[in-house]
């Protein structure tokens, strides 16, 4: 049974599908199996991606005899979305206080968080930040 590691509403294996999903764009249940470390059964990828359908996060098309599917929500959507309920589950909705854990934790450094800050501003001076503030 798939562990029910939830990110953006997807469990752990669900994720693994979509990451595969992302990268190649449009793919046949056997090419996102191919993707899959470990190995995954034929029927288990193509049943994931049939829950997923379900779900609304992948949509699928008929060509020839098998089915063609692709991601329905964006990587960078799914990313925001379980990065905020990260924040909202464990940090009682304080991005803050995310950063500090980072910093006590010493998973970033005071260096490298300023290095991030000058990209962002970088990135959001140009036009390509995705920053949504909500």
């Amino acid at each position: 049974m798939e562990k029910q590691s939830q990110s953006a509403g997807f469990a752990k294996l669900e994720l693994k599908i979509m990451q595969a999903l992302w990268e190649l764009g449009e793919a046949s249940v056997s090419a996102v199996q191919q993707k899959m470390d470990p190995p995954l059964a034929y029927t288990t990828v193509q049943t994931m991606l049939n829950r997923l359908e379900a779900k609304g996060k992948v949509r699928r098309e008929l060509q020839g005899r098998a089915y063609l599917y692709r991601a329905a929500v964006t990587q960078a959507r799914a990313t925001g979305q379980g990065v905020r309920d990260l924040i909202d589950r464990m940090f009682g909705g304080s991005s803050e206080e995310l950063v500090m854990s980072l910093l006590k934790t010493r998973q970033i450094d005071a260096k490298k968080l300023a290095e991030l800050t000058k990209r962002f501003h970088q990135e959001a001076a140009e036009g390509g930040s995705d920053h949504d503030p909500s």
